[in-house]
């Protein structure tokens, strides 16, 4: 297997579902995947690019679109689904955490404590809107268990909900610490 690039097995992983364009995949991230990976069209058109040298996906033209373009979907290849299983069978992983929020909140001694109060609060609502579509995500694929990819997206979610609920629980124990010392 050669040093893979998680990008490149994020696509190869939507490409074992389906057929994709570009466009797709973006939109398969943004939708699906977003609360745990993100990815730009500036980093999936290299990726497909160096996938298609290494003989992991191909490219197909097939018809235009309602705009008259030609679109390109890609899917992948034996070799492609053989480096998705071998990287998926590795155990090791690497899982960074990178929040800004937290950032700014170990930095926060610099500032009023008002202003961490409203990062806080702003991070807060950001989270509430995500989960509520975890929650509704988590309920719809409840109903396909029996389906084995159902499965698997379903403890990915899961997983989100816990998460989600757990940064709510932080958010409330900031809050009033904040405001605790604020009134000190």
């Amino acid at each position: 297997m050669t040093k893979e690039r998680k990008i490149d097995m994020v696509i190869l992983g939507l490409l074992s579902h389906e057929k994709l364009s570009g466009y797709d995949i973006k939109k398969r991230i943004d939708d699906g995947i977003r609360f745990f990976w993100k990815g730009s069209f500036g980093s999936i058109y290299p990726a497909l690019s160096h996938l298609e040298k290494e003989g992991f996906i191909r490219k197909s033209k097939e018809d235009s679109n309602e705009s008259g373009r030609e679109r390109i979907a890609y899917e992948i290849t034996e070799a492609g689904r053989s480096n998705l299983q071998a990287w998926l069978s590795d155990s090791k992983t690497v899982n960074d955490l990178k929040y800004e929020v937290l950032l700014k909140i170990f930095f926060g001694g610099a500032v009023e404590n008002h202003v961490s109060l409203a990062t806080i609060e702003a991070f807060e609502k950001e989270i509430e809107q995500e989960l509520k579509m975890l929650q509704f995500f988590k309920q719809n694929l409840s109903k396909v268990l029996h389906e084995r990819d159902h499965v698997f997206f379903y403890l990915t979610v899961s997983f989100g909900v816990e998460t989600y609920e757990g940064y709510l629980r932080w958010c409330q124990e900031a809050k009033t610490m904040l405001s605790e010392q604020n009134c000190e």
